[in-house]
């Protein structure tokens, strides 16, 4: 583990991990009753970690919040918290096993103590779980917050977080980021482990899969250029290139399974056991009994969640989708009012001019999504779900409903009611090249030009000290520094834009060979642009066990389902196939029915033939789970011997 050392009051010297914040009007009683009970033995309800106070830093300012905390835990703490929590690693046998602290010694590259067997990311998962699961005791309200109410069993991290308690990672050690360090190691090809090292699984996850995207589009770009410097203004030909593209985006989206499952299991996560969600911090409701785990805790019914949820979101969302139909047909007349100026008198400024409404709209478009998404998300808030997992699932429905109408609906209509391909090649590209350009802007230029402005002196001093002098940053000091970095909110909108790119590439690249050459370019500036913003604009996030992308890969299966039609439906609606039918429209439309049956049914039985697990990793799982049994198997014989032993007298 990497990091400054500390000496708690009885001398052992530790690691800080995580930063532990208090508003800064925590009454003093509430700030001893919270270190007390983080300090206090598991045997005693207690977190068993240490904490100690962050100095003032260098250059005392009046605003500094005091109430700032390191906490760490000895390597004994966290070895058995590995094992509280069911960290996988690797056996000595190459195999991935549950951890124990009885079997320690089997596991590979376990040495003297354990210093050094658990990464960074899982050293601050193990003290976040611990914070998580410190719980009330016979406590009725935070010490010195009459306001802030607690009954036996409540989580104190979830009642805290309402009166301003918040958790932040402290990064390692080093001087200010300007070097550049981690971003080295994020762009390295081959550094998925070492994201997953710092970052942890969902972070490494979401590069990895960025990284798996990137290649797989380079088939699609390679034929996209010859095929668009040749057949430029022969649209009769995209009927290969669509039937390319049919193959592709099925076959690409069933290798990843396979890869992120071969990454999950060396990371351990695979066949990690998921463990019981508490409620969300931000679900409330009437106290009652969970029939689960018989602890007191909200309840909510479900009913009135429905009612929520069908009465009051579906219909925004309806109305939502009513409005960027409405923006879509102003675009259209815009489209034709310039086409008409184009037409009566055409010039090179208004060929230019041709251009200007796909720019505007592509700007509006984003700016939408942008609105929206808030809206989505104070409406799944609203809707007060208990679980985590079902607070997302509900807003990536929502936003990505939205998304794909909003940015896919003009394509649809130009391609299939206006059969106009020359206009879909140019707004598909103008769409195209605008949001890769204003994702760019919003995602990583905005926030760390605003990030600068509010601490350029800072910043200024700070790095001066680490070029000159060549010297790491006090600890105080990169604390301070870092609680001013805005909070990082997660992978959802980079999978986001990776969706939507996805879908421009597997939907309409038929006819703008160049949308993948796009996206490539588009994807390899995003690596720096994401280390980018991880290193200097957000605060190191906590780390997440994940085993693959979650509900995203369902969402890139349901648009590969919809490319299949779109792409169909294009080769229908082409000159060479329609000179088969010339006489029957019908007949037309049946076939491409038909074959576009035939692909879906094809689709599925690929996805059925070719395994989402490797052969050799189920193997592995199966055996693991055969001497599980085994040894379950023995310990209940020996169990029962030993009780048998117990009442049977003596002959």
């Amino acid at each position: 583990m990497q990091g400054g050392t500390m000496a708690d009051s009885s001398g052992p010297v530790w690691t800080p991990l995580v930063v532990l914040e208090l508003a800064s009007d925590t009454a003093e009683e509430a700030v001893t009753w919270l270190l007390r009970r983080i300090r206090d033995t598991q045997h005693n309800g207690g977190a068993d970690l240490l904490v100690e106070q962050l100095g003032l830093g260098v250059e005392t300012q009046k605003k500094q919040n005091p109430n700032l905390f390191l906490v760490g835990a000895s390597n004994q703490r966290l070895l058995a918290g590995a094992e509280d929590v069911g960290l996988f690693k690797e056996y000595s046998d190459g195999s991935m096993r549950g951890f124990t602290c009885a079997s320690k010694h089997n596991f590979k590259d376990f040495n003297g103590d354990g210093d050094g067997f658990l990464s960074m990311a899982e050293c601050q998962y193990i003290i976040k779980h611990e914070l998580d699961t410190l719980r009330a005791k016979d406590e009725t309200h935070v010490p010195g917050h009459s306001h802030a109410k607690l009954y036996p069993g409540k989580s104190i991290k979830q009642r805290q977080t309402k009166t301003s308690l918040t958790q932040r990672n402290q990064r390692d050690r080093r001087p200010w980021p300007s070097k550049g360090s981690m971003r080295k190691v994020i762009v390295n090809a081959l550094s998925t482990d070492d994201i997953r090292h710092y970052y942890g699984e969902g972070q490494a996850l979401y590069f990895g899969f960025l990284e798996y995207f990137t290649f797989a589009l380079v088939p699609m770009a390679l034929i996209g250029v010859p095929y668009f410097l040749f057949d430029w203004e022969d649209y009769d030909k995209y009927v290969i290139f669509a039937a390319f593209n049919l193959i592709w985006s099925t076959v690409i989206l069933e290798l990843w399974k396979r890869c992120s499952a071969s990454l999950a299991y060396r990371w351990g996560t695979l066949s990690r056991k998921k463990a019981f969600e508490e409620p969300r911090p931000g679900f409330h409701g009437v106290l009652g009994f969970n029939p689960v785990t018989g602890r007191e805790e909200p309840t909510y019914p479900t009913a009135k969640r429905h009612l929520r949820v069908y009465l009051v979101s579906v219909p925004f969302v309806l109305l939502c989708l009513y409005l960027s139909l409405y923006v879509m047909m102003i675009y259209f007349q815009m489209e034709g009012w310039v086409l008409s100026i184009h037409d009566e008198e055409p010039t090179f400024w208004t060929g230019i001019l041709l251009f200007i409404p796909s720019i505007i709209y592509a700007v509006v478009i984003e700016i939408m999504n942008l609105i929206y998404r808030y809206a989505a998300e104070f409406l799944t808030e609203w809707e007060n779900h208990r679980l985590e997992s079902s607070y997302q699932n509900h807003l990536v429905l929502k936003v990505l409903v939205f998304n794909f109408f909003n940015c896919f609906a003009s394509l649809f209509y130009i391609a299939f009611v206006m059969q106009d391909m020359v206009l879909l090649r140019q707004s598909l590209a103008t769409l195209l090249i605008t949001s890769q350009i204003l994702n760019q802007i919003m995602e990583s230029f905005l926030p760390y030009w605003l990030q600068r402005r509010r601490n350029k002196k800072m910043i200024r001093k700070v790095q001066k000290r680490a070029t000159l002098q060549d010297k790491e940053l006090p600890l105080e000091e990169q604390v301070r520094l870092e609680a001013d970095m805005s909070t990082y909110l997660g992978t959802f909108d980079d999978y986001l834009e990776l969706f939507l790119l996805f879908g421009y590439v597997s939907l309409f690249s038929c006819v703008y060979p160049l949308a993948a050459v796009l996206v490539v370019l588009n994807n390899i500036t995003e690596v720096y642009s994401d280390a980018f913003k991880m290193c200097h604009v957000f605060k190191r996030p906590f780390s997440e066990p994940a085993a693959n992308i979650g509900v995203w890969q369902l969402a890139f299966e349901a648009m590969c389902v919809i490319a299949v039609v779109t792409n169909c439906s294009l080769i229908g609606m082409s000159p060479q196939v329609k000179a088969y039918f010339p006489e029957s429209d019908t007949q037309l439309i049946l076939w491409t029915v038909a074959i576009e049956h035939c692909l879906l049914a094809i689709k599925f039985i690929l996805s059925f033939l070719i395994p989402d697990v490797p052969k050799q990793i189920q193997v592995k799982l199966a055996r693991l789970e055969f001497e599980s049994l085994e040894a379950l198997k023995k310990k209940l014989k020996a169990t029962i011997r030993a009780t048998w032993a117990l009442i049977t007298p003596e002959q």
